[in-house]
């Protein structure tokens, strides 16, 4: 009877022995998680209304999404030119003002192939609480901001002046007026994070880790992060655009707490208060799972989390180089100027 209890304990334990043998790991015994991982996927952050509380997707409508996406890509290659789908001179064809230059076509952008899939289920959002897979409530102060950022940033091209009509600066009024994406100080849609989210390309992770540090290295905009291992946070009087990151180990999982951001973190709607509580675990030797918790008191009604695994990749990490020489800025602050003077002479600022 031992022998049989004995034998059914190695039986049950044995895959996990398994499991754990297959993870790489560096020489003071912790998972190795050195190398480069591409997060791009066509799950969303945020879960379509209609799935409610549906937190898995089925196979069969997982498989309809891929074949959708890689006929778009297709229809991308096809259409695109040397001059990348560009409209045509002076503006949108409509015989209107030079305004809407157009934008990337699907041939530019790289979101992955799939869904995801944690635990071997589909998912329907990387969201995961609240239980509907969206973002909770934002407070009013976050709300504001938000809609203040997406009203500059989002307004009609039309080819005039339109924030002339405005008491407050302009979005165009000098550099620091504009977007830190657009500044190139950080990367858009919370890329570099925390939590660091994946977006429309440039969805290369690269991480060196050493007993004392972990740096993950982000595509987009070349942002790093560099994670102290067992040390303390910085002095809050200390803000920085990524946070402060620490870390530990809770096992086998890489436990990362980020607080200290700058007014403006590169979570759009954050403030200041921000507070990321990240993990990251190996599933096998080529996969991470990487899960996050967001409070901030300031932007939000209540703590969101969420989780997507990490694939590893033998794709290198090119150097981005963000409107190398700041040509683009120039050209945007320029461009703003001579369309003031247009406005203005023509005697109605603002108009729309």
């Amino acid at each position: 009877m031992k022998n049989r209890i004995q034998l059914l304990i190695a039986v049950i334990t044995l895959p996990v022995l398994s499991s754990n043998a297959d993870i790489p790991r560096t020489s003071d015994g912790k998972p190795d998680f050195t190398g480069t991982y591409n997060v791009a996927t066509v799950t969303p952050i945020e879960r379509p209304v209609a799935l409610g509380n549906t937190l898995t997707l089925s196979k069969e409508r997982a498989e309809q999404i891929a074949a959708g996406v890689a006929a778009m890509k297709a229809a991308g290659v096809q259409n695109s030119d040397p001059e990348r789908g560009a409209p045509p001179a002076g503006g949108d064809g409509s015989g209107g003002p030079a305004g809407n230059v157009g934008g990337y076509n699907s041939f530019w952008i790289d979101f992955g192939d799939t869904a995801f899939k944690v635990n071997g289920e589909y998912r329907t959002s990387i969201i995961t609480d609240p239980p509907n897979g969206r973002y909770p409530q934002m407070t009013m102060a976050g709300g504001m901001k938000l809609a203040k950022l997406f009203s500059d940033v989002l307004h009609e091209n039309k080819g005039d002046a339109w924030w002339l009509n405005q008491i407050e600066p302009g979005p165009y009024d000098d550099p620091e007026r504009m977007t830190l994406s657009d500044r190139c100080l950080i990367g858009f849609g919370s890329t570099g994070g925390p939590p660091m989210l994946p977006t429309l390309y440039n969805n290369l992770k690269r991480i060196v880790q050493t007993p004392d540090h972990v740096l993950i290295l982000i595509e987009m905009v070349h942002d790093s992060r560099i994670i102290r291992l067992n040390s303390e946070h910085a002095d809050p009087s200390v803000r920085k655009w990524l946070g402060d990151s620490i870390g530990w180990w809770e096992g086998d999982t890489l436990v990362v707490d980020t607080t200290n951001f700058k007014d403006e973190p590169s979570l759009y709607g954050a403030s200041r208060d921000l507070h990321v509580v990240e993990k990251f675990k190996r599933t096998d030797g080529d996969t991470l799972l990487y899960s996050f918790t967001v409070d901030d008191p300031g932007a939000w009604a209540a703590p969101w989390s969420g989780e997507y695994p990490w694939p590893a990749s033998d794709e290198p990490v090119y150097e981005y180089a963000c409107h190398e020489g700041n040509y683009a800025m120039e050209g945007i602050l320029r461009g703003a100027r001579l369309l003031e003077e247009e406005t203005l002479r023509a005697g109605d600022p603002g108009s729309e």
